[in-house]
Parts: C-alpha cells; structure tokens; sequence
C-alpha cells in the first residue's frame, strides 16, 4: 500500500491533483455560498434593527399610573431606556404678526423628556434653531410662517390660550411609526378612546413641547385629549437569524403586555422591521438554493468526470492487479488510498480557497457548520467516484474488463425511456403552475409566527437542468453517431485529408465525447444564467431605487411653499423637472396616497413604463386622463379589494392640505374608474391613486409638490448644491439614499458578494470543464497517439485529431450551453418574480461577462491543445511496454 501511495504521489500526480481540484472546487463553492447564506441573514436583523427608532411604544391606558407602567417596562428582560413621551390634541395653533393672523387646524403637541433626542436620536432632526425647547414640525412652520424667535398660541378647550416662543424648527423622519395607532385602533392625535378605520396618515401639524412645560400647560385638559406613551429602547441581543429575532421580540412584547395587565398595549416597531427582514431572509435561502444548488451540482458532476477520464486505466490496472493476485481487500484498499489521498488533497485545497473568497463575501460571519458539511461532502464525492466504481468492477471479469471494447450499440435505459423529454415536459408544467396569477413563492403572513416557502416551485427548475443536461447528451451522442459526413466536411480544414479519420475516432469515442460536451454545455449554461440573472437582478435593483426616491434627484416643498419648478430647472445639471402632487384619500375606509399629475408631460417626466400600468400602453392610459378629467389610475390591489371595474363611479374622500380650499374635514369628490396601475414613483405601498392635477386641484386646491429632477450622473452633486440652496423648508433626496435604503433589503443583500463569488466560479467551472476534461481525456489516449505516432504519423497528423476533437467539443459545448443558459434564465426570473419589484420586462444580457466565458474557455482549449501537442510530438516507446 505504501509503494501504491508512493506511486500515485510520483506518476499519476497530474491525475490525482485534478480529481483534487474537482473536490476543492466543491468544498469552496459550498462553503462560500453557505457563508453568504449565513452572513446575508445576520446582516438582515442588524439592517432591520438599525432602521427602528423606537423599539417599543407602550400605550398607557386611560387612568393608568404612567410611573409604576414604566417601572414595569424597565423591569422586562433586555429593556435598556424607559422614556415617557406625552401627547395632547388641540384644536389648533396660531401666529399674529403685523401682516396676518394664521391658523392651523387640530394640531398634536408632543412632551418630551430630557435625554429624548439622544436616547432616541433618529426621531427628530433639527433644520433650524437651537434644536431643544420648543420645537415646530417643518410643515406646521411653513402653514404658520413661522420661525425660531417666533410666538406660537396653543388654543386649549375651557382655557385660556397659551403662548410659547419657538426654539427651532425639525424634522420627523418616523413620523408614521411615532404617531402609529396601538393595536386597539387609538392613534395620537385623536381623543383617547376615538377608533381610527383604516391607516391613519400623520398629522400636519405638530408642536414639541418640554416635558415639565407639556405637563404644566396641557395636564389640566379634559375628554381624554391628553395621554403618555412609553419610548423603550432594548439592548437588541437578537439572533442573528431574522425570523427568530422575530420570534424572540415579538414574544417579549407580548410577555410586557401580560404584565401591565391592560394598563397597556406595545406596539412593537422592531418586530414589525424584523418581520419584513426574515421575508427577505426566506427569499434569500431561495436565491441560495435556486442558485446554488446547480453550482454545486455542477461541480460534484464535474469532479465525477475528471475521475471517470481514467476509469479505463484504473480498471486495467485492478485487472492487471488480479491477474497478480491482488485479493478484493488490495483492490479496494488502493482504491481507497487514492480516493483518500484525493479527498485530503482536495479538503485542504478547497478550505485554503473558500477562505481566501471570505473577504469578497459581504459580511465576517464564519458558518463553521458549511465548512465542515463542505469537507464531508468533498469526502463523499472522493469515494464515491474511486471506491464504488473499483467495487463494483470487481463483480465482473476484472480480466474482461480491463480489455479496450468497442462502443456498446444499445442506448442507456434512460434514453429508452424518454426521460430527458418527460423531464422538460414536466418542467414546463411545473413551471406554469408555480408562476400562475396570484402565486407567491414565499408566504409570510403579516404577524404569523412562521414562514411558509412553497419547496415545490424548485421542482421546476431541478427538472429542467436534468433534462436540458441528458437532451443534451443525446443529442450529442446521435449527432456524432449519425453525423459522421457532416462532421467530416467541418473538420476539413482543421484535419485535411484526414477528416474523414478523426470523425470515424468521435463516432468510435462517441459516449465519453458526449459526456465532455454535456459537461461544458452545463458550464456555460451555469455561467449564462447565473449572470443574465444577476444582471436583471440589478437593473431591478436600480429600477426600485428609482420608483422609491422618485427621480434622480426628488424635491419635496410644503403647500404654502412658492413654486420651485423655474429654480429647479435652471440649476446646472438638471435636465427635466417633472411636478407631482401627493395628498391622501379615502377609498371606504382605507386611506390611500394620491397622486395628482400633469398627463401630458408625466410618462418623459416620471420615466413611466407600459410595466407600471396594466390593461394598456401608459401614453393610451395618460391621454383618457387628459380627456376625461375625473378619470383616476387604481392599483391593482384596490381593484381586487373592491372588485371594481372600468367605467365604475368612485367617489373619494380627498385630505385638503395647508390653507387651501378643502382643509380640515376631508372632501368627496367624484371620480371614474379608467385603469389599473401597479407602480408610481415614490409610491411608499401596493395600494394608491393617480389622478389629473387640474382636476384635484379644483376639488381640493393646491397640495404639496414633489419635484421629480432628472439629472443623469449629476444627482449628487445636483441634491447637494439644492440642500444649500432652498435650505430646511424642503426635502432634497437623491438616488444614492435611496440605493441605500432599497440595499438594506433583499434587493441588494447584496447579491454583490455572490455574484462576485458565483460568477467567478462560473467562470472557473467553465474553464475546468473546457481544459481539465478534455486534457485529462487526452492524456488518457497517450498510448494510442504513440502508437500512430510508431506507425507513422506526423505531427500534423496527430494535430488534426487533437485539434478536431476539442473543437467539436467546444463549439457544440457553447451552443449548447448558451441556449440553455438563456431558457434557464427565463425560468428563474418566472419562477422568482417575488423577489423582483417590479417584475423585469425583459432580461439583462451582460454581453461583456459572457464575451468573457467565452474567451476563457477557448483559452482553455488552446492552452491544453498545446499542452497535449508538445507531450505527443516525442513518442514516448516506454507507452507501449506497459
């Protein structure tokens, strides 16, 4: 056994080292892709997390004892901050200076404790003043024109009213989750007890108050207008899995609840964040597994066929062994020590590789259970490609065995059967059931404690790889059986007068030439998917930035802020300014965003595609809206809840804004229904509206502007210059941020670190499939080249059947490979549609990696062609000994 080892570590090095890097490969692959697996879950809950600014809000019951409620709070396992936040609704605030009186409608005044903005720093952002003291929300400022330095009347029912001076004017970035209902339908901003139907859109008007002057101005009010909440900060030791910190804080919200005994209800912002992420985290295990469950398929059938290239040496030499003998216990023991010698080889090259990707993997996490599942998997391949076939070789006539036979004529049971074609079939069926109207891979029900993913959506694709794969084989093994005068007048020019010949050899070799071109075809397909997936990934990527910020560069103004679009427009850099309109609707109860556009220049302005509408182009759909003015664009989400149809009267109760017509009470106004649109920039939800501006207007006047400003590549330079321009009256963001806040999702969890990971081995299975298979192949047929050689061929002679042999492998392998890479890509874009927001139209070619497969794979091929010619053109007679 010790001379065996010897042996294979002096004279078959060259073998041995590929069926280890065949193993390394596959130890690498699967490591690194659990990693990321793991490290995108653990960077989901800390994304989730870092987005909440107020954990929990504990809404005290009326009459309950708000400090023996926070005592209770403090108590609670993992609660870090207890702050009292008080609230009080008023009927409105005023100013007076020597020009006008103006007045709000109802307004909330906030009371907030010392330590407030620093336990809690997202909650408010200081645009103007000192930042502490009393405070106006940036739109109740600009409907009262108001400043720092300015007095402020605060109207209080059975009292007199009370004077503060401003210290400064903010912003309230949470202001949905700060004026949030609690879960018994009581929202601030309304009188204690009073049901809020539907969402419930934050109020317009908002004055923050000192706790110590709240108490003393507002305790004093009657009808329940005044109440405390609890802002709890948690020590956020969560797991790293999304779902279970979902699990873990929902659980404790649910435990405090049980312990205030009703005095309160948590409404918990850091499950409900923690709920979209673990979504995000099963969507992830799907891209893992639809991903890389092929790659690492492909990497166990390529490791599978480096070793099959010697299956006929390996088994001369256990004949030969048995001829000597060699006993069953020998046999198996030599092949034990090269399957061992491979996988040991194999394991500390392939650990070596995957943690030198780790630092492309986005995030440190180490998924010590992935390397060692890696090691064991790589193992198991070792032996199950040296050992069984040794095993079961010994079942027949080793002597027999050992014999060079010719090409048995019978086909494979599986080709007999059809089941390349039943796979497809099946596939397309599955495909069709899994991508029908209504369908979601993932379902997570808001709330549930579990996550459903529908498994058999994977049977589709797993279908549709076998097939393609044994199709292809097929294909290949007839074509070299049946083809031999086509093959003949292709190889003319590379073979001369020995065209003929070669394609006799590839005709004899047809199984195992079959098996390299289903190999790389496999490759390249793996290659081809993976990155026209990856691509169309990140042009919906970008195509959600977009729809979320609006525009390159989105400027939002207040009602009573002059019209902004002529400065806008003559800014250096900016090459369109588009204006919309956003207020709030009541569709029944459930209150909406609307939209107010101008038909005629939106779809150029807004960059709208026939994608974001349905039953029509977006120009058909914008030009009814022009024709007919009460004419409204209903999400399709609407339609279903409501069962509308086109033609249908709607009337809408619209929220009229700042001192224009319509403010205070909400206006119904009526409208026809005229069509169906799925996306809208800036659109925050599946559910919305899109109606004419002038139409709107007339109904409910002039509401706050959005400014959609398209800049090309200048949005940072253009949304920075307009921060210091029109200052803190308005809200500059830019497509940057919005990249960012899309990235903390699902849409870039960064599939930058697996596609860097995935493509790069993609590119490297293409090359091991396209070099290492066909050299070893080569290598194996060194004898028959000795013996033309003997008989007297030329160098030339040997070339053409070298060089005709890798091309046919290779320019079919590429065809192949490239149709089914293509069909692959379609599939998963069809079948993970949940992943993408909105759908693609179309796939994303990325010309220049797959120019790149290309070139590394003929680069391969040459390089071996060369390799196995400089070895041929000295006969080596020792061959014809052995």
């Amino acid at each position: 056994m010790i001379i065996w080892l010897t042996g294979l570590a002096r004279h078959r090095f060259g073998r041995v080292a590929g069926q280890a890097a065949g193993i390394a490969v596959t130890i690498a692959l699967l490591t690194s892709l659990g990693t990321f697996l793991a490290a995108s879950r653990a960077q989901m809950t800390t994304a989730a997390a870092s987005t909440v600014p107020v954990d929990w809000q504990v809404h005290l019951a009326a009459g309950a004892d708000p400090a023996a409620a926070a005592a209770t709070t403090a108590g609670e396992p993992g609660v870090a901050t207890v702050l009292p936040v008080g609230y009080a609704t008023v009927p409105g605030l005023s100013t007076q200076d020597n020009q006008a009186a103006r007045t709000t409608g109802a307004a909330v005044v906030l009371g907030l404790p010392p330590g407030y903005r620093d336990t809690f720093p997202a909650q408010v952002r200081t645009l103007s003043g000192t930042g502490a003291g009393v405070l106006l929300a940036q739109q109740t400022a600009a409907n009262l024109h108001a400043a720092p330095g300015s007095t402020v009347v605060i109207e209080r029912p059975g009292m007199s009213p009370a004077r503060v001076a401003v210290d400064g004017v903010v912003d309230l970035p949470h202001a949905d989750a700060l004026f949030a209902p609690a879960s018994t339908g009581t929202a601030i901003g309304t009188a204690a007890g009073t049901a809020v139907s539907g969402a419930a859109a934050p109020p317009d008007n908002v004055l923050i108050l000192p706790a110590d002057t709240f108490h003393a101005l507002l305790d004093p009010l009657a009808d329940g207008r005044v109440g405390v909440q609890l802002h709890v900060r948690r020590d956020r030791r969560l797991p790293t899995d999304p779902a279970a910190a979902y699990t873990a804080s929902s659980g404790a919200a649910r435990h405090l609840e049980s312990r205030l005994a009703g005095a309160g209800q948590v409404t918990d912002n850091l499950a409900a964040a923690l709920d979209a992420a673990r979504t995000d985290a099963a969507f992830a295990t799907v891209l893992f597994l639809f991903l890389a469950a092929p790659a690492g398929a492909l990497a166990v059938v390529l490791t599978v066929t480096v070793v099959a290239a010697g299956a006929v040496r390996r088994r001369r030499e256990q004949a030969l062994l048995r001829t000597r003998g060699g006993g069953t216990t020998q046999i198996l023991g030599t092949a034990a020590i090269e399957a061992g010698l491979v996988a040991v080889v194999g394991a500390v090259a392939g650990v070596a590789l995957a943690a030198a990707i780790a630092p492309v993997l986005d995030g440190p996490v180490v998924a010590s259970l992935w390397w060692g599942a890696a090691v064991v998997a790589g193992a198991v391949v070792a032996v199950a490609t040296v050992v069984l076939p040794a095993w079961r070789s010994l079942r027949a006539d080793a002597v027999r065995v050992g014999r060079i036979a010719a090409p048995s004529a019978h086909r494979p049971l599986w080709m007999r059967l059809g089941v390349d074609v039943v796979a497809l079939v099946l596939a397309v069926v599955v495909v069709a059931a899994t991508s029908r109207g209504g369908y979601q891979l993932v379902l997570a029900p808001e709330g549930a404690p579990r996550i459903s993913v529908d498994y058999w959506s994977f049977t589709g694709p797993a279908l549709l790889w076998l097939g393609a794969a044994l199709l292809t084989w097929r294909l290949a093994v007839t074509a070299l059986r049946h083809g031999r005068p086509v093959l003949t007048r292709l190889l003319r020019p590379l073979a001369g007068p020995l065209a003929g010949t070669v394609a006799a050899v590839l005709r004899r070799r047809q199984r195992p030439i079959a098996t390299a071109m289903t190999v790389l075809a496999v490759a390249t397909a793996f290659a081809v998917s993976t990155a026209t997936f990856n691509a169309t990934y990140r042009q919906q990527a970008e195509v959600d930035a977009r729809l979320t910020n609006g525009a390159d560069v989105t400027v939002t103004a207040g009602p009573t802020t002059a019209d902004l679009r002529g400065t806008l427009a003559a800014t250096a850099g900016v090459r369109h300014v588009e204006t919309i309109e956003h207020r709030f609707a009541y569709v029944g109860a459930d209150l909406q965003d609307l939209y107010a556009v101008d038909p005629a220049t939106v779809v150029a302005g807004a960059h709208l595609t026939d994608g974001y509408v349905t039953g029509g182009t977006v120009d058909s759909l914008m030009r009814t809206l022009a024709r007919e003015p009460d004419g409204v664009l209903v999400s399709a989400e609407t339609v279903l809840d409501y069962q509308l149809r086109p033609g249908d009267r709607i009337t809408l109760r619209l929220t009229g804004v700042g001192t224009g017509a319509g403010s205070g009470q909400p206006v119904a106004v009526p409208f026809r229904f005229v069509g169906v649109v799925k996306e809208f920039p800036t659109a925050p939800t599946d559910s919305f509206l899109v109606a004419n501006r002038d139409y709107v207007r007339s109904a409910v006047g002039v509401g706050p502007s959005t400014y959609l400003v398209d800049t090309g590549t200048a949005a940072p330079r253009v949304a920075a210059g307009l921060r210091r321009r029109l200052g803190p009256d308005v809200t500059v963001t830019d497509i940057g941020t919005a990249r960012a806040t899309v990235g903390s999702s699902l849409t870039a969890v960064g599939l930058r670190g697996l596609t860097r990971v995935e493509l790069g081995f993609a590119l490297a299975l293409a090359a091991a499939a396209a070099g290492l298979v066909l050299a070893l192949g080569l290598a194996e047929r060194r004898r028959t080249f000795t013996i033309a050689a003997a008989l007297g061929a030329t160098r030339r002679h040997l070339a053409g059947f070298i060089v005709g042999e890798a091309a046919v492998i290779v320019s079919a392998g590429l065809v192949f490979g490239a149709a089914i890479g293509f069909v692959v890509s379609q599939v998963l874009v069809v079948v993970l549609t949940g992943v993408f927001d909105p759908p693609p139209e179309r796939l994303a070619i990325p010309w220049g990696y797959l120019g790149a497969v290309v070139a590394v794979v003929v680069g391969a091929v040459v390089a071996t062609v060369a390799a196995v010619l400089r070895r041929t053109g000295t006969p080596d007679m020792s061959l014809l000994r052995r």
